[in-house]
């Protein structure tokens, strides 16, 4: 059998490999890599992508190939250079290529059906076709009312508005359509920018972002792989150096892609472009409706937009003629997916730029070590604006110490008042200027622990190693790991003693500010009060048009966000990070505190911040007081380089759950001593950690262990992985194994 009759096929399934199947003659000649395709596979039918012809395998003779049954699409869904790169990803990462393929697809996509033309958003307009209601009408009450409601408002009125004025509206129009009265319009509406998130183009640049801009325009001219840092101060311009290299790609007929780490930062992001490049912009998260999606990706697919503008899983989009890689805030830890395939979109964002032959420019206040190392080993090119745009000065930060500052009441059921008198003089004051303030707290809820007066038990998920948090609004106590939760305890589960309310969330600091400062507008900006992408924009529109006075955050409000009215910005508690049992703490402290310090100060008035903390002696908090980036990174590198951790080596972790506590603990046992009788030779330099207990040693009633190896090199590390994933067959199903390659976290 020919190798043209034969097809490698990813299945979407969790299987590894790539499988065979023969291409019957009915589709010979209209398969592309790329296709979605219909498979057997098993005993039954499975989505697969065909990936283009296969050689005949040794044992074709004696085995009967399944055909492929039928082709779901009529052009590729994945382009050759995404094929490209989600094989490298399913290499790179450990994962399954049908499974990599599928997580790259948007909704409508993904499963074994025929591809639909998703239809853009539309309103619907009712229009009166006469000038008075004719006498017909006279027996029918609600179509006459109808009518003259449309009449009445000039003839013509959206769909929404009249259901709205009239009850049954909706039937009754219809009925009007039929009689040949009135008639239904539908206008697709193009892409807006919300009131107070769009912005103009500036009139000129700063001399520091002009010689940027040059840079990349001549890299964006001459072409080919070139990496950048744009290392930029807070308000120094990033976006707009961003905007114009997006500008010249597009004049050379190229595609862009802009990654931004979270979905809070996207409506502000998509404002400004789609100010600068109208309706040629799409937008893609999860935040959005799954048609939505599906309608932006099509567009990229076919080349009517251009430009794509999104959170991680965004560097998948297929944008034509890929010229220009942006990621924006490089350095977020959200860049990293925690489930599933475990990619680093910063990482993946830089392989597709290389495989693409393409800029990539990766910008930050506070770059990652990792990034930072690689522009001082020469891989980088490094862009500085080291100032803020029109001379404006960096904030002034001052340091409250809260040891001082905030002694418990004797006798009192409650943690002391949060908000110290210099936090509450100094949001009056700014208030009473007209100005804005922003609260940041990296904590949601109420209190984070309750915790028994007289036995000193805490209150603990039963699911979860953690404790509960309290949540006032909902008067329930929550597991922010596996979700469950319960009405507050009244009494001490051990000993029925009266529970303390511990711990500060949020809800708790918003509910202080609005007990001490009662003039001011206050809202909360966090996972539970935007609980979607439409309340998420409007909130940050509302603060833009200075409709708030006071926003109280998690990390939601720290990065990236450009507001000009916003002058005092308060770090409420700045240790909440820095006990983390994770070697990367320090450092991401050190970006919070910098990055959410860079929201104070950004128009026509000075900024100040103002930092809560019981260790003013830590490091990442004594440098950010006085903008010290490259202190802390010179002595944290050379602290990573003594204990070899990374940027000087390359990870994986190796993580199993399982419910039965002793057999999660013997099989990590077991897999410890595979592949210490495995190891390289010691000129390798691969080591092992563990196995031991995960720092959250159980999650959802299963118990977890992790061990980690480290090595110069990923190339060093590959065998070794290899091998165990070859392991892993004779694991048993009842513990989950997953091998999480670069892993982010350390919990």
């Amino acid at each position: 059998m020919s190798s043209s009759n034969l097809a490698s096929v990813a299945v979407g399934r969790p299987v590894r490999g790539e499988f065979t199947y023969v291409v019957p003659e009915g589709l010979s000649g209209r398969l592309s890599p790329g296709q979605r395709i219909l498979v057997p596979f098993g005993r039954s039918m499975s989505l697969g992508f065909f990936l283009g012809p296969a050689t005949p395998p040794p044992e074709a003779e004696s085995v009967k190939l399944k055909p492929i049954m039928k082709v779901l699409e009529d052009s590729p869904s994945l382009p050759p250079d995404l094929i490209s790169l989600l094989r490298f990803a399913a290499e790179h990462y450990r994962y399954p290529l049908g499974e990599v393929i599928k997580s790259a697809l948007p909704p409508g996509l993904t499963k074994a059906e025929m591809e639909k033309e998703a239809k853009p958003d539309v309103q619907e307009f009712a229009v009166a076709l006469v000038t008075e209601a004719p006498a017909a009408l006279r027996r029918a009450p609600a179509q006459s009312a109808a009518l003259a409601y449309l009449l009445a408002v000039g003839g013509r009125a959206p769909l929404e508005e009249v259901a709205h004025a009239i009850p049954g509206a909706r039937e009754t129009l219809r009925k009007l359509v039929e009689r040949g009265l009135v008639r239904i319009d539908a206008e697709v509406i193009a892409p807006g920018v919300k009131e107070g998130l769009g912005q103009g183009r500036p009139d000129r640049l700063t001399p520091e972002q002009d010689a940027a801009v040059k840079e990349l325009h001549t890299a964006v001219d001459t072409g080919g792989f070139q990496p950048f840092l744009l290392h930029g101060v807070t308000g120094s311009g990033k976006t707009e150096v961003y905007l114009r290299a997006v500008e010249r790609a597009l004049s050379h007929g190229k595609g862009s892609l802009v990654l931004v780490p979270e979905i809070a930062l996207t409506p502000q992001l998509v404002g400004r472009f789609r100010s600068r490049f109208g309706a040629d912009v799409a937008v893609l998260h999860s935040g959005l409706k799954d048609r939505e999606r599906l309608f932006h990706w099509q567009a990229l697919r076919k080349g009517t937009v251009r430009i794509a503008v999104g959170v991680r899983s965004a560097v998948f989009a297929p944008v034509e003629n890929l010229g220009l890689v942006v990621v924006d805030e490089e350095h977020d830890p959200s860049f990293k997916q925690e489930d599933k395939l475990r990619y680093q979109a910063r990482d993946l964002a830089v392989v597709r730029a290389k495989q693409a032959g393409a800029v990539v420019v990766l910008g930050s206040a506070t770059p990652s070590l990792e990034t930072l190392e690689n522009t001082r080993r020469g891989r980088y090119r490094k862009l500085e604006l080291k100032n803020r745009v029109d001379d404006r000065p960096m904030p002034t930060i001052g340091l409250v110490d809260l040891r001082q500052e905030r002694p418990r009441e004797p006798l009192v059921q409650e943690e002391a008042p949060i908000l110290s008198p210099p936090l509450l003089d100094a949001m009056a004051e700014t208030i009473a200027k007209g100005q804005q303030v922003i609260l940041f707290l990296n904590r949601r809820g109420h209190s984070t622990f309750l915790i028994c007066e007289v036995c000193g038990t805490s209150v603990k998920c039963s699911e979860c190693d953690v404790c509960l948090t309290y949540h006032r609004s909902q008067n329930r106590v929550v597991c922010h790991y596996c979700g469950v939760a319960h009405p507050l305890p009244e009494h001490c589960r051990e000993c029925t003693g009266p529970l303390l309310k511990m711990g500060v969330g949020t809800e708790r600091v918003e509910a202080e500010v609005a007990e001490r400062i009662p003039q001011a507008r206050v809202a909360r900006l966090d996972r539970d009060s935007a609980t979607s992408a439409e309340r998420l924009t409007e909130m940050l529109a509302s603060f833009a048009r200075r409709e708030i006075d006071v926003l109280v955050g998690t990390q939601m409000v720290a990065k990236g966000h450009d507001f000009p009215g916003v002058t005092l910005v308060c770090v409420v508690m700045a240790d909440t990070s820095l006990a983390i049992p994770d070697f990367r703490a320090a450092e991401r402290t050190f970006h919070l505190l910098t990055q959410v310090a860079g929201r104070a100060g950004r128009g026509k008035d000075p900024g100040r911040v103002l930092v809560q903390t019981y260790n003013p002696e830590a490091d990442p908090v004594k440098r950010m007081l006085v903008h010290d980036f490259d202190g802390f990174a010179q002595r944290e590198l050379e602290r990573r380089k003594v204990l070899a951790w990374p940027p000087y080596t390359r990870m994986a972790a190796v993580r199993l759950e399982g419910e039965s506590a002793e057999q999660t603990a013997s099989v990590a046992r077991q897999l410890g001593d595979f592949l210490s009788r495995r190891m390289p030779p010691a000129s390798w330099g691969v080591r092992m950690l563990g196995p031991a207990l995960a720092p959250i040693s159980r999650i959802r009633g299963r118990t977890r262990w992790q061990l980690l190896l480290k090595a110069p090199t990923h190339a060093a590390l590959a065998p070794l992985l290899a091998r165990l994933e070859a392991k892993l067959v004779d694991i048993p199903s009842s513990v989950r194994v997953t091998i999480d390659v670069d892993p982010a976290a350390m919990l």
